[in-house]
């Protein structure tokens, strides 16, 4: 039992999971990418080089990991592909990486799909990434979706001309563009025998793993505060990277979880529309955004920027039973010379720590702020909790106090060293 670590995004995604998930993958056999597309990405920096993957786990670069694409993951084949080719570019192999038979291929139409319908939003736009996620996701629980088992096998073209006829029907009805499945099947039909050799079934593979003693490590996409059940909905992912995608995502049962690690920044940001009550459209969210080069991994969207909001942290923690909390940017934040945290909502006069993604109540709430001081210095060489300032610590301790969480581990800069591990 408890073979099994997760990694998970605590707020709206770009927290930093990349640099958690590389620490625990080395310790894991097998590292695994259970929800999402290319519509998130992981960033690590080693000797100086930093990786952005966006589909393939970030466990790829530790040579005795086995890198799992599982069956809750959505797949754009040419971005895999060249996402495969970067990392044996870069010197590493993907020998061991395996995709689940039962993950949803994204095609072009998923694409356009999604594009049209971000342009008839107008003003309402969600902020969308493009990339076809929600719509391949659409044709998954409509059950006309294609599944790499059948791509890589030359099962698909007659599901593939069903498909692409419904969507050029759309497309005329609003002037938009039409596509060719010849000409997709042509370039579909290269990518399906790249790849056909690392697809297997994953669900067996992990279990088999599982029965041998294997230690699995997780890792979560996006983040809970987008996930589409539990987030700021509509303004959400297609999936769920909360708790729930896990096991759904991989087809691991639940008693086989230990350690669920929430990871965070010790500010906060967002990518795309929907309510953030901590935000800060002022010099100090541009200052944060730039110290902490908050742009987006897969978008280069500059991140809306904002203090660090306990109330909602608390919902991810009791929402994904988070054991431990991941906090990036200690050093970030630390730069500043006063730093704010958000300890309580008030509304109508009373203060609650009950947070809701309904954006009518968090508009009639403003944030409970407690101050504390910065200006932390250079901590990147802190190996313990114990080596960090005064400032830092206190600053980390009500952050456990208000949520009720132990700070497993701290980011002290941009390198994969990096880090201590309390």
């Amino acid at each position: 039992m408890n073979k099994v670590d997760v990694v998970l995004g605590s707020f709206y995604g770009d927290e930093g999971k990349g640099k958690i998930i590389d620490y625990l993958s080395q310790k894991s056999d097998i590292s695994v990418r259970c929800t999402g597309g290319n519509n998130a990405g992981h960033s690590i920096e080693i000797d100086g080089k930093k990786f952005a993957f966006h589909l393939i786990p970030s466990g790829i670069l530790n040579k005795g990991t086995l890198a799992v694409i599982g069956n809750g993951v959505v797949i754009d084949p040419k971005v895999l592909i060249e996402e495969m080719e970067n990392v044996e570019n870069n010197g590493y192999s993907v020998e061991n990486l395996r995709i689940s038979d039962r993950a949803h291929v994204i095609f072009p139409y998923h694409i356009e799909m999604d594009r049209l319908q971000e342009e008839l939003r107008k003003d309402d736009k969600i902020g969308t990434t493009c990339r076809g996620i929600g719509p391949v996701y659409c044709d998954k629980y409509e059950r006309s979706g294609i599944r790499m088992g059948d791509f890589v096998n030359k099962k698909y073209e007659k599901q593939l001309r069903k498909n692409v006829e419904s969507k050029n029907k759309i497309f005329e009805m609003y002037g938009h563009k039409t596509l060719d499945v010849e000409e997709i099947l042509k370039e579909y039909n290269e990518y399906a025998d790249k790849l056909k050799k690392y697809v297997v079934d994953t669900v067996y593979l992990l279990h088999d793993a599982l029965q041998s003693g294997k230690k699995i490590l997780c890792e979560g996409a996006q983040a809970t505060l987008l996930d589409i059940d539990f987030g700021s909905y509509p303004y959400v992912t297609s999936s769920n990277p909360s708790i729930g995608g896990i096991c759904t995502g991989t087809g691991i049962g639940a008693k086989y979880i230990g350690e669920v690690y929430g990871v965070l920044k010790a500010y906060s940001s967002r990518v795309g529309e929907g309510p953030y009550l901590t935000e800060q459209k002022n010099e100090i969210g541009d200052k944060i955004r730039e110290l902490g080069h908050e742009y987006g991994t897969t978008t280069k969207r500059p991140r809306r920027c904002g203090w660090l909001d306990l109330v909602a942290l608390k919902y991810a923690t009791v929402l994904n039973g988070i054991t431990g909390l991941a906090i990036n940017h200690v050093d970030t934040i630390g730069k500043l010379p006063e730093i704010k945290l958000c300890v309580g909502y008030k509304k109508n006069g009373k203060v609650s720590m009950q947070f809701s993604t309904d954006a009518d109540y968090l508009a009639d709430c403003e944030p409970v702020y407690e101050t504390f001081e910065g200006n932390f210095g250079d901590i990147s060489n802190a190996k313990t909790r114990d080596e960090l300032p005064e400032k830092a610590k206190a600053y980390l301790n009500r952050i456990e106090e208000v949520v009720g969480v132990p700070v497993k581990f701290i980011g002290t800069g941009a390198g994969r060293d990096c880090m201590i591990v309390c």
